[in-house]
C-alpha cells in the first residue's frame, strides 16, 4: 500500500485535509480535487491508483464524475470508491450503476479509508 497514488474529490475541505492525513501517514501520496472538473484535469497528469470520489458536489456530482473516468479507456481500470454521508440503497445502487468498486459512508474512520486503500490500490 506505501507509495500508492490516492485521488480525494470533495468540496469540503476538511474531508479533503483529514483524507490527506490518514493516507500520506500510511505512505500514500495524495492528489486533491474540489470538485469533479478539477479532478478530470488532475486525473491525466496523475494517473492515480484509486480514487475517492464524494457524491454532492456543485458543477459535476460524484456519479457524473464516476461515470466520466469509467467511460475513458485509459483510466476505466483505476478504482472509484464514493464517498457519501447518505446511506441508502438507492445511493448505492446508482453508485454501482455508474460504476463504483465501492461506497463509503461519511464521517469514514482511519481505518475504513486505508481498508480500501488495500484492497482496490493493488489491483
Amino acid at each position: 500500500m506505501p507509495n500508492a497514488k490516492v485521488m480525494v474529490i470533495d468540496d469540503s475541505n476538511t474531508i479533503r485535509r483529514s483524507a490527506e492525513i490518514f493516507l500520506t501517514q500510511a505512505g500514500c501520496e495524495v492528489i486533491l480535487a474540489e470538485d469533479g472538473f478539477d479532478a478530470l484535469a488532475k486525473i491525466a497528469d496523475h494517473h492515480p491508483d484509486l480514487i475517492f470520489v464524494d457524491i454532492m458536489m456543485p458543477r459535476l456530482d460524484g456519479y457524473q464524475t464516476c461515470a466520466l473516468i469509467k467511460k475513458n479507456t485509459r483510466f476505466r481500470e483505476t478504482p472509484v470508491v464514493m464517498l457519501s454521508s447518505k446511506d441508502g440503497l438507492f445511493d448505492r445502487a446508482r453508485g454501482r450503476l455508474v460504476g463504483s468498486d465501492e461506497y463509503l459512508t461519511k464521517p469514514f474512520s482511519k481505518d475504513t479509508l486505508l481498508e480500501a486503500v488495500r484492497k482496490h490500490a493493488s489491483r
